[in-house]
């Protein structure tokens, strides 16, 4: 009886052997890719975590535990409530428009039939140009008096352009410093963003479009649905759901990255309202060596990007579930 156990117990040994080997080639196949990921991803976010709760600057042998005393000045001060302030209306500002351009160029290109590579190449130019220097040429389009932008403005003066308020106290008091008014710069900011980003969101969309079987757009004829809008509202539009989270996740922490434009446009002014986290951090981390006031700043931007991307997983879940 006990050699037939033994017996037993041997095989189980054996054939469990392979597993056991096979489970530990996994883990060494694993591990160069999960220490990359600790010493790139996991181990800088700890550090800048713990630096958040110091006084920390680079050069000084010792530190100060602070606690709470970062996060406390980010709600408190108002700059800092500006900086979150501006962070949150660019994002607003430019998200829908971008998205909302980048969809519609998409659908004008699979609606020509001649060209479409041209168009695809015109819209996404600035997606491929270097954005600083588009920057430099957009100061010398927005100057006040030389620029490209406010001379064109100028030509409508005199004409039935002058009824809109707005556009009379520009021809009578000169038109805005569109990058020095506090009440123009942060949306200019925006305009540049809208016009750098849907050119990238055009291509996603492209590549969502490609996707949705044309037996649907059949079908829904058969139907009885021929207009235009009712084929994108009934078919194109929920057909693109997926694409549309992934472009709006997208979209939107590229716009909480927000900072070659503001670095050299406008320094985060005037008055602090082009003061977006991105430019803070830089600011308070290396331009003026506060690393545990950067730190903290730091870790309030990731925590941001965190929560959209916890939204975009919970929303795309949600929609497979439904289906």
């Amino acid at each position: 009886m006990s050699e037939a156990i033994l017996t037993r117990a041997a095989a189980r040994r054996r054939t469990a052997r392979p597993e056991h080997l096979q489970a530990r080639a996994g883990a060494i196949l694993f591990a160069p890719a999960l220490i990359l990921m600790a010493a790139i991803l996991i181990v800088p976010v700890g550090v800048a975590a713990v630096l958040s709760f110091t006084d920390y600057t680079l050069g000084r042998p010792d530190l100060r535990w602070v606690g709470l005393e970062n996060y406390a000045d980010l709600f408190t001060r108002s700059s800092y409530r500006k900086m979150i302030w501006a962070t949150v209306l660019y994002v607003v500002l430019v998200v829908p428009a971008s998205v909302a351009l980048g969809l519609g160029a998409a659908l004008m290109i699979r609606g020509v039939r001649r060209g479409q590579s041209f168009y695809k190449t015109v819209y996404f130019l600035p997606v491929m140009a270097s954005l600083l220097a588009m920057a430099i040429v957009w100061e010398f389009a927005l100057h006040p008096s030389l620029g490209i932008v406010n001379r064109t403005l100028a030509l409508g003066c005199g004409s039935a352009l002058e009824l809109w308020p707005w556009f009379a106290r520009g021809c009578a008091e000169g038109f805005p410093i569109w990058l020095g008014d506090r009440d123009y710069a942060l949306g200019t900011l925006a305009f540049i963003g809208i016009w750098q980003s849907f050119g990238f969101n055009m291509v996603l969309y492209l590549a969502g479009l490609t996707s949705v079987p044309r037996d649907l757009y059949a079908a829904a004829e058969m139907d009885g649905v021929t207009r235009g809008w009712e084929r994108f509202r009934l078919i194109t539009w929920p057909m693109l759901g997926p694409t549309t989270v992934f472009v709006v996740t997208i979209t939107t922490i590229r716009s909480f990255q927000v900072f070659d434009t503001v670095e050299a446009l406008t320094h985060g002014g005037p008055a602090k309202s082009t003061y977006v986290m991105i430019y803070a951090i830089y600011e308070k981390g290396i331009a003026q060596n506060l690393v545990g006031l950067g730190a903290a700043i730091t870790v309030l931007f990731l925590g941001f990007v965190m929560l959209i991307s916890l939204a975009q997983r919970r929303f795309v879940e949600r929609k497979v579930h439904s289906q």
